[in-house]
């Protein structure tokens, strides 16, 4: 029974049944070509047994499906198929990997050769869109030879699981252009920094080159030549991403919603709020309070972000911005900076969270980061040239311009804004927190 679930006929031989039954229609006319059919429907028998003695005479063929140890979110992450040829002879190889249903691709299909007592390593992409386990299914390699006419299938790994995390792959990228000082080639802004912003550090000689303005003139007259004042930059400051998990952030963008754009941002901006030396923390909310993670500058608190970041998923509820107000009032008692992760379609929806926002600002730096609507700007732009056209655009515009009100009634109450496409959150949220530091805002 395993024998007769893994031999396959080829396209070719069906080819070759076709031929055979044409001549046995022809032999009709031509009677001489009925001996002649024979001999081949033997000739078709005895290929049939010879391949099937081939692939089956040893086990021939081993693979692997090599999986790295977890996927990150939204990007692009290569799986790995290696395949060992023990036969003597080249082998034509159809591969079918029984892929995550998260994946919904149910037409995989690659084809490699592999010559005889050789390994080759194939090497394809995938994209996850959700955090969360993804199972792998069998690999199924379905091996012929030369000749063609049977398939033999080979079955690998059956059920591997890997874990899908937040975007570590864009908090590496992030990372490495920080350390590299080539932020401003991904958008990054160099912010011009305003008086001094920064932590007494030491006292030294004064070298040519020093802002004449840190002159230590007590220390000058003490020691009979010039001294200043060094500074570095403020460390250790708490810094808090707040992330709405309401129904609002279920809005896909690409594929991706938009809490995970959110979560990927926290991610990467933690990280180098954590190079510079500040105290980075979490809390998400939607009708109930979620997870608090306070904030630590411990190197290994990453490791504990990314964890929490795993576990957060969207309700089906309206965020309670109440419950979100008194937590802030109990458990950040220092003055923080506050990412606070959300989105308002409407200006009424701004309007009823309004007088809590007011209450958090009035002791902490609060962002208020929500998003455009690409797909609406994309509408407003299009040229119209129907009476219905028109009427869609001239919505998509008022909602545009009902965002850009949104940000200037935030201003007005003090509140820091940023209003960006869900693919540029990353760079934007960086750039704010940067000009807030160098503004010595916090």
């Amino acid at each position: 029974m395993k024998f007769l679930k893994s031999i396959y006929l080829t396209p070719r031989f069906f080819y070759a049944l076709t031929a055979i039954s044409i001549l046995f229609l022809l032999s009709y006319w031509f009677p001489s070509l009925y001996g002649i059919t024979w001999l081949l429907v033997l000739g078709l028998v005895l290929l049939l047994l010879f391949e099937s003695i081939m692939l089956y005479a040893s086990k021939g063929l081993t693979g692997e499906r090599r999986l790295p140890d977890r996927f990150s979110n939204s990007d692009v992450n290569p799986v790995s198929i290696s395949l060992q040829n023990s036969y003597t002879f080249n082998l034509h190889i159809s591969i079918i990997d029984e892929l995550p249903v998260q994946f919904q691709k149910r037409d995989f299909w690659m084809q490699t050769k592999v010559p005889g007592k050789s390994r080759t390593t194939l090497e394809y992409d995938v994209r996850p869109v959700d955090r969360g386990e993804y199972v792998f299914g069998k690999l199924n390699c379905y091996a012929t030879s030369a000749i063609g006419l049977l398939r033999r299938r080979f079955t690998f790994n059956n059920e591997q699981l890997v874990k899908v995390y937040p975007s570590f792959i864009q908090m590496k990228k992030y990372d490495f252009l920080a350390i590299d000082n080539r932020l401003s080639h991904i958008g990054l802004k160099k912010i011009r920094r305003i008086g001094h912003t920064m932590e007494f550090e030491q006292i030294k000689d004064y070298v040519l080159g020093d802002d004449v303005r840190t002159v230590n003139w007590k220390a000058t007259a003490k020691r009979g030549q010039l001294m200043v004042n060094q500074y570095q930059d403020e460390k250790m400051q708490p810094i808090y991403s707040i992330i709405d998990t309401s129904r609002v952030m279920k809005m896909p963008f690409n594929g991706l919603k938009l809490l995970d754009y959110a979560i990927n941002s926290t991610l990467a901006f933690s990280n180098i709020a954590l190079k510079k030396g500040d105290k980075v923390g979490m809390v998400d909310f939607s009708n109930e309070l979620g997870q608090l993670l306070p904030a630590e500058s411990r190197k290994t608190h990453l490791n504990r972000l990314l964890e929490t970041l795993y576990n957060i998923e969207t309700q089906f509820k309206d965020a309670n911005y109440g419950i979100l107000q008194a937590l802030v009032r109990r458990k950040i008692t220092h003055r923080s900076l506050l990412m606070l992760y959300t989105n308002f379609e409407h200006i009424s929806a701004l309007h009823r969270q309004l007088p809590y926002l007011k209450a958090i600002a009035k002791k902490h730096v609060l962002v208020v980061v929500f998003f455009e609507n690409t797909e609406l700007r994309e509408l407003a732009e299009e040229k119209a040239e129907s009476i219905s056209e028109i009427f869609d655009q001239t919505i998509a515009q008022q909602f545009q311009f009902d965002k850009k009100v949104m940000v200037r009634e935030l201003q007005q109450h003090g509140i820091q804004t940023v209003l960006t496409a869900p693919e540029d959150l990353t760079v934007n949220t960086i750039n704010k927190y940067l000009e807030i530091k160098a503004k010595g805002l916090l």
